[in-house]
């Protein structure tokens, strides 16, 4: 199983620590999130973490093509190339709080393939079109990935048809893993696109502490956070959750922030959501605990896991500490 992480970059410092942490317990890949609103530039971010990462891959993970024009997008990761040869990825979506945060509307679904494509012709040093300009980038050394964040079919398809990869966040229970990545399978065969080339990761939320009930309490916020886009707050049928939680997540969506922090948490545990929740959407406790739920992720058909860890007790000792007890079990 491959494993990796993201998180929002709050500080330089926090950037580095995530560096050294990432090559030296050997994570497969670190990615920097797009959102302004809560923390700084992510290319700034990302720029410093190609700096201190010497084996891991470097990922954008992700961005939005509203807020960053895609063919700025592109340049940028191109330019990480060049400080990480070979392994630097580029992941887009539409947009959630790195629009939301900022005042602008998230990007239509239906408009990421468009976008995606464009982004992988400039990476092969062609020119190509967008809404009507026609770019070039005649200096890029090699193409990066170029990878889709997607919850909803119409993204999952995007995906499938499109890109080189997807980050699925949709939930580690095994019908969510068929079902989630299903999608992307009969959409690149749609596309007379092979499914084995297109990298499958699934997101889930990490929170690995010795104290594990420290855990559970504060990852009810980015639970919260997750759960408003991967359920959305139409159909909840259709998006696999019980007929018992639907109520409870759509009034959850009514009254979340796209800033998270601990009423979030409480909101969670108040609208009775919390194993729920944590159960599809996390990895969460003690390093014991976490071991047994990745385990279960396994069982479920998951093959590559990308945590996000930006509202851990601790992101960095989170990282380290499932990196020093977990990752080596995860191995074995």
């Amino acid at each position: 199983m491959e494993i990796g992480f993201f998180f929002w970059p709050y500080h330089v410092a926090l950037v580095r620590a995530m560096a050294e942490a990432a090559d030296t317990l050997g994570y497969d890949m670190v990615g920097i999130a797009d959102t302004p609103g809560i923390a700084m530039d992510p290319w700034v971010a990302t720029t410093l973490l190609a700096e201190g990462v010497r084996r891991a891959r470097v990922a954008v993970c992700v961005t939005n093509l509203v807020t960053r024009h895609p063919a700025v997008a592109a340049a940028s990761i191109a330019s990480v190339d060049l400080l990480a040869p070979g392994r630097a990825l580029l992941g887009v979506g539409v947009g959630h709080s790195g629009t939301r945060n900022l005042g602008a509307a998230s990007l239509p679904a239906g408009e990421l393939g468009e976008g995606v494509t464009f982004i992988k012709e400039l990476l092969r040093g062609r020119p190509a079109s967008y809404h009507g300009g026609t770019a070039h980038l005649p200096w890029v050394k090699r193409p990066s990935p170029v990878f889709l964040a997607a919850s909803h079919p119409r993204s999952l398809k995007a995906a499938g048809a499109h890109a080189d990869g997807v980050f699925i966040n949709y939930g580690l229970a095994a019908d969510n893993v068929v079902e989630s990545e299903s999608v992307v399978v009969r959409a690149a065969r749609a596309a007379s696109r092979d499914p084995d080339q297109i990298e499958i990761w699934q997101i889930a939320c990490l929170d690995c502490s010795a104290d594990g009930n420290a855990s559970r309490r504060k990852i009810g916020a980015i639970l919260a956070f997750v759960s408003a886009y991967v359920m959305g707050g139409g159909d909840l049928a259709r998006r696999g959750v019980p007929a018992e939680h639907r109520a409870a997540l759509l009034e959850l969506r009514r009254r979340y922030s796209p800033r998270p922090g601990e009423a979030d948490a409480a909101l969670v545990t108040e609208l009775g959501l919390f194993d729920y929740l944590s159960r599809r959407l996390a990895i969460c406790g003690t390093p014991e605990e976490c071991l047994a739920q990745v385990r279960a992720a396994q069982a479920a058909g998951v093959r590559r896991l990308m945590f996000s860890v930006s509202l851990a007790v601790d992101p960095v000792a989170t990282v380290r500490l499932f990196g020093e007890k977990v990752l080596p079990a995860v191995r074995s």
